[in-house]
Order: C-alpha cells, then sequence, then structure tokens
C-alpha cells in the first residue's frame, strides 16, 4: 500500500469511482492515510464526527452499547465501506460505536472537504444516499429477524450474511468469528450461541477449519 498515491488509493473506493480524474487529483490533496489498531475506536458513540473514514483494509464491528453497558454488534464493515457519514450529514453524535476488529487502513476526509465533494458531486450525494438507505434495509431485517426468529434462525442468518459462495452449494466466512461475537450479533447468550452452533456442526450444516474459518452448507454436507 505503501507504493500507491491517494489517487490509486481513491480510485479503490467504490463511493469514489465515478469520479474524473480532475474530481481525484482535488480530493487527493485532502485525504490522509491512517492505521487503526486491532480494537482501536474509529467513532465513539455519543460524539460528534469530524472525518469520513474510508476503509481500504481490514475489518470494524458496529457495536451499540445501552445504559447497563450491555453490547449489541449492529454490524461489520469492510474494506469499500465507509463511516461517520451520518454525523457529518446531520451534525448529531453517534448512536453507535465503531471498534477496529482487525489492522485496519483508512484513507481520511475532514467535514468540509467532505461537505464540498458532496455538494460539488451529484454521484457522490447519490452513492452516499445509496449506502444510507442500504443500511436503513439492513437495520429493517435485523429487526425482523430479532422480533421474529429464533436463536436457530438468528445464527443461521449471521453465518450466511458473512459466507461467501466457493463452490456449488458451499460458503465460507474466512476470518474467525468468536462466540461472543455472535451472541452479541443476534442477542443471546454466549452459551446458547455455542449450542447452536454444535447443533449445526453436528448436523452438517457448518465445519470449523483449522484456522478459524467457518464452511457453510445452506443444506446437510453429511448424512444424519
Amino acid at each position: 500500500m505503501a507504493m500507491l498515491s491517494n489517487q490509486d488509493l481513491i480510485r479503490r473506493v467504490p463511493l469514489f469511482a465515478n469520479l474524473t480524474l480532475e474530481q481525484v487529483e482535488d480530493l487527493a490533496g485532502n485525504v490522509t492515510k491512517r492505521k487503526i489498531k486491532k480494537g482501536e475506536d474509529v467513532v465513539q458513540q455519543g460524539e460528534i464526527s469530524n472525518a469520513l473514514y474510508l476503509i481500504l483494509s481490514g475489518r470494524a464491528h458496529v457495536v451499540k452499547t445501552d445504559s447497563k453497558g450491555k453490547e449489541v454488534i449492529l454490524a461489520t464493515l469492510k474494506a469499500g465501506d465507509y463511516i461517520g457519514e451520518m454525523s457529518l450529514i446531520d451534525n448529531e453524535a453517534h448512536s453507535a460505536t465503531v471498534q477496529a476488529d482487525t489492522q485496519m487502513d483508512v484513507l481520511v476526509l475532514g467535514r468540509e472537504d467532505f461537505t464540498r465533494a458532496v455538494n460539488a458531486n451529484i454521484t457522490i450525494m447519490a452513492a452516499v444516499m445509496r449506502g444510507l438507505v442500504q443500511r436503513l434495509r439492513t437495520a429493517d431485517q435485523k429487526i425482523v429477524s430479532l422480533a421474529l426468529m429464533g436463536v436457530y434462525g438468528r445464527v443461521a442468518n449471521v453465518l450466511l450474511d458473512m459466507a461467501e459462495p466457493v463452490d456449488k452449494g458451499e460458503m465460507l466466512i474466512r476470518e474467525k468469528v468468536s462466540r461472543s461475537d455472535l451472541s452479541k450479533m443476534v442477542g443471546a447468550s454466549r452459551e446458547m450461541v455455542s449450542r447452536v452452533m454444535k447443533d449445526f456442526e453436528d448436523q452438517g450444516f457448518i465445519k470449523t477449519n483449522k484456522d478459524g474459518g467457518i464452511r457453510v452448507w445452506e443444506r446437510r454436507s453429511k448424512p444424519r
């Protein structure tokens, strides 16, 4: 990554994919590159953001904490996603904390430069709007899942959402997912999630690899 220019890095971000060369060069002078350590907060619940963070590599969790300190993971963000746009748009405090789940490389665009870029380019504005709509749809699905599904259904949904196809009928979650994180994603105890995962493994729906990745099949991979 050290060999890539800011222009090259901007081109890698879907939000800026359709900008002209002149627009990319203009943005390149206003972004800075930053490394974020695993476990570090990118933005914090209750604070107002002054920058947009564009993820180049790594993974982060969007975590909501209640007054008693109980946490729920609302979403997982990866390369190509961005952080902080809602606070930049409405100037309100963040409703959740975004915490690095792995080391991350990000581009940082300040508030004034973000506002100028959005106001000057309808392509960026439309991309931001699509991102907000997608997050709203994801939130709606999570609400339905929590309200109408049992723990087995919620765990299955999370695993399928995280997995990517690798072969016909088979998917793979490449990075290790802790039972603690899964419990925060589905709103159940860690013990219950561990029991569900064991049942899924016994029934041939999933298999945990030695590196912690999880193979997922929508149908049983072995007869009962």
